[in-house]
């Protein structure tokens, strides 16, 4: 049989939050009117799974066992829609959102695996959310807009229209596009850099187009100057930190980055093995009992063998995106920093946490404190400070949840006051900060050079607009009239992928003397841009950007070239 999408729906009870939520949002954006017309919200699951061949009675069984719910094994339907069998006389409205077609989620890789298992023909399971609202009388097309903005993350999520029938949705990469600066000048990259976000500033413009108007005599093309957003950005090269201070007109003697490295000046005896390079720092460790597994390709045994091991700290803020996207900015401000200490050295082991928060007046309902101060205007393009921290919260904690890491310690702080003088100081960007330590095998603290014939492998997830390029965020200003971009710059966690990627890296680190790694970075906002070059510097490499999984959002314009 041809491949055919089968479907499984089963009816789940909504979350507490979700309808006072609802009417929340709705009062709070000044549609006060649509949230007293929601009467009640009604929710049930979509396993989307595609079949090559066709069940059997004792498969199907099979099936249904897995998908159903342990103690609810009558809510499961095949074809046949709970809100199909209880039919609604008034006004609903209905909606179904699920994860975009053009890439497979990590629930589905997983569910995959334990089918294949189970001796089923799936290639494909994906799980989608269905909601019916049931009305008093129909919302307006803006309330609308708001729940479906509310109920899935249009990064790394769909509607879907109607059951699917098909995972292929049609989408290709655009052609590469020419940016005719030999003819128009400067302000054919400055067209560019408005459109794509790329954060070039006036010295960048002036130097990019005559770079390539006099000295290479050619026009870039559109991927060039993407590439170049990033890997020059802020973020990949931190221009300030490493850039000359200038105050009241005099010049300082040191950079910011020079005056932190002072603290561990050259010559001088100390513990340090990896400082400010790499992805974490460390220090001298010890040889130690450690728990070794006797086979890194199945399950088995372990054994006690002895193993020098350095402790190793990271830390990052991830404050931006946690600004704009509470829950994912923090969940993978974790995620982001639990890559670093994974690929420091040659490969490393993570084992704990820290989160911590600091945020504007809180401002929370009921409890008035004296120094809040009501007239406050916060960005539209930022969330408020309480939502931050909850949400953000939230987020740190459920990724370390799913990808195995404790999270043992942590802060929060919320400030916000205007001074005599009408200055107002504020967290409004917050500061969302995340450590983590780890351990890595005392062989491995040193990367490896690159060489001819040697192979640059990628593993993880698909890249997001984020993955390919969000780099340049960092190196332009935020606000509601870029709020599109700023939200397209928020990574997207997924920790079920992230945990797989780290038992592969500690399975190479388990091999000893024998790891095939010679030198690893985590990809992170920089893309493609930044650490496809890092890795190979300085001889290079050849890479095919059309084999980099992308999501459909971001195909046409940053995955397809």
């Amino acid at each position: 049989m041809s491949e055919k999408i089968i479907h499984y729906y089963r009816k789940t009870e909504p979350s507490h939050s979700l309808l006072p939520s609802s009417k929340e949002q709705l009062t709070a954006l000044g549609l006060g009117t649509d949230a007293e017309k929601i009467m009640t919200v009604e929710t049930e699951s979509c396993f989307n799974v595609k079949m090559t061949a066709e069940l059997s009675g004792v498969q199907k069984e099979r099936l249904e066992w897995l998908l159903a719910e342990t103690f609810e094994k009558g809510s499961l339907h095949l074809e046949k829609s709970a809100f199909d069998s209880n039919k609604i006389d008034g006004a609903f409205w209905q909606a179904e959102f699920g994860p975009r077609m053009t890439f497979t989620s990590a629930f589905s890789s997983n569910a995959v695996s334990i089918c294949k298992s189970c001796g089923l023909p799936v290639s494909r399971l994906e799980l989608s959310r269905r909601y019916r609202f049931v009305l008093s009388e129909s919302l307006s097309e803006e309330a609308i807009k708001t729940l479906k903005r509310m109920l899935h993350d249009r990064m790394t999520e769909e509607e879907y229209p109607g059951a699917l029938s098909t995972f292929d949705n049609g989408a290709t990469a655009a052609p590469v596009e020419i940016i005719p600066i030999m003819e128009e000048g400067r302000s054919a990259l400055e067209k560019i850099n408005e459109e794509k976000g790329l954060g070039f500033d006036e010295h960048d413009l002036d130097y990019y187009t005559q770079l390539f108007k006099e000295k290479l005599g050619r026009n870039p093309t559109d991927v060039e100057c993407f590439d170049m957003g990033q890997s020059n950005s802020e973020h990949s090269r931190h221009w300030f930190f490493g850039g000359k201070m200038v105050i009241d007109g005099e010049e300082k003697e040191e950079t910011l980055f020079q005056m932190v490295k002072a603290t561990l000046p050259k010559g001088v005896p100390n513990n340090s093995v990896i400082a400010f390079h790499d992805n974490s720092s460390s220090i001298k460790g010890y040889e130690c009992n450690a728990l070794r597994p006797t086979t890194v390709s199945g399950p088995g045994s372990v054994v006690v063998g002895k193993q020098e091991l350095h402790p190793i700290l990271t830390a990052e803020t991830h404050n931006f995106p946690s600004g704009v996207a509470p829950f994912p900015g923090a969940e993978t401000g974790t995620g982001g920093r639990l890559r670093d200490v994974t690929a420091t050295g040659r490969g490393a082991y993570p084992v704990a946490g820290i989160s911590a928060y600091c945020v504007g007046n809180l401002n929370i309902p009921g409890y008035e404190l004296p120094w809040e101060d009501k007239s406050f205007v916060y960005p539209s393009n930022l969330a408020l400070p309480l939502d931050i921290e909850l949400k953000a919260s939230d987020g740190a904690s459920d990724y370390g949840n799913k990808f195995g890491e404790p999270v043992i310690h942590g802060f929060t702080r919320s400030f916000g006051q205007r001074l005599p003088n009408g200055e107002r100081f504020e967290w409004i960007k917050p500061i969302m900060f995340s450590a983590g330590v780890g351990q890595m095998d005392a062989r491995f603290s040193d990367k490896g050079e690159p060489e001819k014939g040697m192979l640059v492998i990628k593993i993880g997830g698909p890249a997001y607009r984020i993955g390919i390029g969000g780099g340049a965020a960092s190196s332009r200003v935020q606000s509601s009239e870029n709020a599109d971009l700023d939200f397209d710059a928020v990574q997207r966690g997924d920790a079920e992928m992230e945990n797989r990627m780290n038992r592969l890296m500690r399975a190479c680190c388990d091999l000893g003397d024998l790891n095939p790694i010679v030198s690893v970075h985590d990809q992170g906002a920089g893309g493609n841009g930044n650490i496809l070059k890092e890795l190979v510097e300085p001889v290079g490499a050849v890479y095919d950007i059309r084999k980099v999984s992308v999501v459909l959002s971001f195909t046409k314009n940053f995955g397809g070239k």
